[in-house]
């Protein structure tokens, strides 16, 4: 690829951040330099600086973007459902096929030790797809579909298996592929805290 053929823009800021998240994921934030994504994205040190300042910020606006994304297929796999049961299934069976489909990018936003090198990021827990998350439980015990328990131990309990299984599923020590678990960590999770 020639200089003229380099991506601009909009298109050269999603290469690098999609470059990043590859070598985030592979090789680790740290074992991972600026020099290294220029050279796999083919884009000059220049630009990655004039889109994003320096590797932190580039970590941070990869990290921001993949949880907003994550936050809408939430928000799209639970619209459909009423009832606490229902969105807590919806969520898990969203989060089993990004698992799958997207391995890098669960890779990241999971296993990371995000605090590590974005020390001013609060705890993934707090981010919005994991607040949403022990939302839908503080709905249900409002409305009696789960006992009353504290929320984010109702949280752990009812999400807290399936982000177990998808660790499993992203360090490939699952024979079969995650969908295949649904309903029986469903189940279990379910069992934990319905009223």
């Amino acid at each position: 690829m020639t200089t003229s053929d380099r991506p601009r823009g909009a298109a050269l800021r999603q290469q690098v951040l999609d470059t990043a998240l590859a070598l985030f994921s592979q090789q680790g934030y740290f074992n991972t330099s600026i020099h290294d994504i220029r050279k796999e994205a083919n884009v000059s040190i220049g630009a990655i600086y004039h889109h994003f300042g320096n590797k932190e910020r580039l970590a941070k606006a990869l990290y921001d973007n993949l949880l907003e994304a994550m936050a809408e297929e939430v928000a799209n796999a639970t619209a459909p459902h009423h009832g606490c049961l229902g969105q807590c299934r919806a969520v898990i069976a969203v989060l089993f096929q990004l698992s799958e489909q997207q391995p890098q990018v669960m890779q990241f936003v999971l296993m990371a030790k995000h605090r590590e090198f974005l020390r001013e990021e609060p705890p993934i827990c707090s981010s919005r797809p994991f607040a949403a998350m022990r939302l839908i439980l503080e709905q249900g015990i409002a409305s009696g579909e789960v006992r009353n328990i504290e929320p984010w131990v109702a949280a752990t309990a009812m999400f807290g298996g399936a982000l177990r299984m998808m660790n499993l599923a992203l360090d490939g020590v699952l024979t079969q592929p995650l969908d295949s678990y649904l309903d029986e960590v469903v189940e279990c999770g379910w069992r934990a805290v319905q009223a």
